[in-house]
């Protein structure tokens, strides 16, 4: 059974833009931040965009499922928490979470999945070759 964590976590800005007039965030900047978490969770464990642009394979987001559990303000100092799921489907899955660093209350829960598909934008069905080999260096067989 597979119970090895790839987590990353990372400490954010909200700048001014992503807020509303009561300076709150507003709900479309939050897969920006998952965004954001996957990209440094990937140059963390050596699976990055440029590795599925080489092996040409796209790996859109299928599933996107954000829970706000308390606002974010303007003045609020938030860490993002992302951590790989394991499947031995053909996709990625991957949990959030937003927290306040003051005192690492729960601000937003998410869950991306994302599937496979060639540069046809048809679905592949079977895990790429290039992300096999990935899971097998992670230890993830």
């Amino acid at each position: 059974m597979f119970n090895k964590e790839l987590r990353y976590s990372r400490e954010f800005e909200v700048r001014f833009s992503e807020v509303d007039i009561m300076g709150v965030v507003w709900h479309g900047a939050y897969p920006l931040y998952l965004e954001d978490a996957r990209e440094g969770w990937g140059h963390q464990y050596g699976l990055c965009y440029d590795d599925f642009l080489r092996n040409k394979v796209y790996a859109p987001i299928v599933d996107m499922d954000i829970r706000y559990h308390r606002p974010i303000f303007y003045t609020t100092k938030p860490r993002i928490d992302i951590t790989y799921q394991y499947t031995p489907a053909a996709k990625i899955i991957f949990d959030y979470e937003i927290r306040d660093t003051a005192d690492d209350a729960l601000l937003t829960s998410a869950r991306t999945i994302q599937a496979f598909t060639d540069q046809s934008y048809e679905l592949i069905l079977e895990n790429p070759e290039f992300y096999l080999r990935w899971k097998e260096i992670q230890g993830l067989y």
